[in-house]
């Protein structure tokens, strides 16, 4: 049995990339290692979030969470921001790293160019916090996606560099990547990511759309000029996401889907798929809007807090006694 540990940020609402990137890894991953699963709303306020809305984001992603499968008996799912160690063993974390590190990493580039010159440090000190998520709880396995790698990278080189000067504390973790669905893309643009932050809504499927909204979404979903349904990246982006998807929702591999799309149009493809991601996202809408409004699920949300704070805090205290930053061993 590992230790697995991820997290999701609470802001805007989970897209099909999350779900087949990350959140259907969780599932499975319960059922035989010791899973700590976070909602990271510190991470979200590195751009700005207007109260209200964080606020519900958090326990809309608990319950989605919940509805796509994780057991609270199994998994201990808890909000970051309520197990203060996380900021605590990000500060001692980021007083580990070195500038240049932090601005090599890709997602920090890109989203400094969307800022401009008035950029947020919480931004470029990110990775750190990330980090700290991770180490807290011993963990040996990071189930996330490939655009989260070079973070994971990042964790690792921190946590090997305390070790080496402070004795060791810190477990080093392996990152898991799915092999089908790794990278969900833009519906509209598939030369990037599907991303809940998208200004063009018909680019992205959220877990909450309606069945009509799939459908829309997916039949205007950007291809190619060419008509045969093959699997190609790099010539036809569009096709090989949509191909993704399909797999990725049925487990059937891409070539069978091919073969079973010979000499049908692109119309073929996109009815079908969307009969799918109708049918896959159903039985989790349901239980989503069950919780929701419930009492039940802060409950849960509270009992994570109080198992995460257990393991978190001592983890920070030998940290701290380890550093010289703690006057006695707790």
């Amino acid at each position: 049995m590992a230790i697995v540990f991820s997290g999701i940020q609470p802001s805007g609402t989970i897209t099909l990339g999350n779900y087949v990137g990350a959140i259907r890894q969780f599932v499975s991953y319960q059922e035989q290692h010791q899973c700590y699963f976070c909602i990271v709303n510190q991470h979200a306020i590195t751009l700005p979030q207007k109260s209200e809305e964080l606020r519900h984001n958090i326990r809309s992603l608990a319950a989605i969470y919940l509805a796509a499968g994780l057991d609270p008996n199994k998994s201990i799912l808890f909000v970051q921001s309520e197990v203060p160690a996380h900021v605590q063993l990000g500060w001692i974390l980021q007083s580990l790293s070195y500038v240049g590190e932090l601005e090599r990493m890709t997602q920090y580039k890109e989203k400094a160019k969307s800022q401009g010159t008035s950029i947020p440090t919480g931004i470029l000190t990110y990775p750190p916090l990330m980090a700290a998520d991770i180490l807290l709880y011993h963990t040996e396995i990071v189930p996330v996606g490939i655009d989260q790698k070079q973070h994971i990278e990042l964790t690792r080189d921190l946590a090997e560099r305390f070790n080496k000067r402070f004795g060791p504390i810190f477990t080093i973790p392996e990152i898991q990547i799915p092999k089908v669905g790794a990278k969900i893309l833009s519906l509209q643009d598939p030369t990037k990511k599907m991303s809940k932050s998208d200004p063009n809504k018909q680019a992205t499927i959220t877990l909450l759309d309606t069945p009509n909204e799939i459908e829309k979404k997916i039949k205007r979903a950007v291809t190619d000029s060419e008509s045969r349904i093959y699997y190609d990246p790099e010539r036809k982006p569009g096709i090989s996401n949509l191909l993704t998807i399909y797999s990725a929702l049925t487990n059937k591999p891409i070539r069978d889907i091919e073969k079973e799309y010979e000499g049908k149009g692109y119309g073929h493809l996109k009815m079908d798929l969307a009969d799918i991601v109708k049918e896959a996202l159903s039985s989790l809408q349901a239980k989503y809007y069950d919780l929701i409004e419930s009492s039940k699920l802060d409950d849960i949300l509270d009992q994570g807090a109080e198992k995460a704070n257990q393991v978190a805090k001592q983890t920070l205290a030998d940290v701290e006694y380890a550093m010289g930053l703690a006057r006695k061993k707790r």
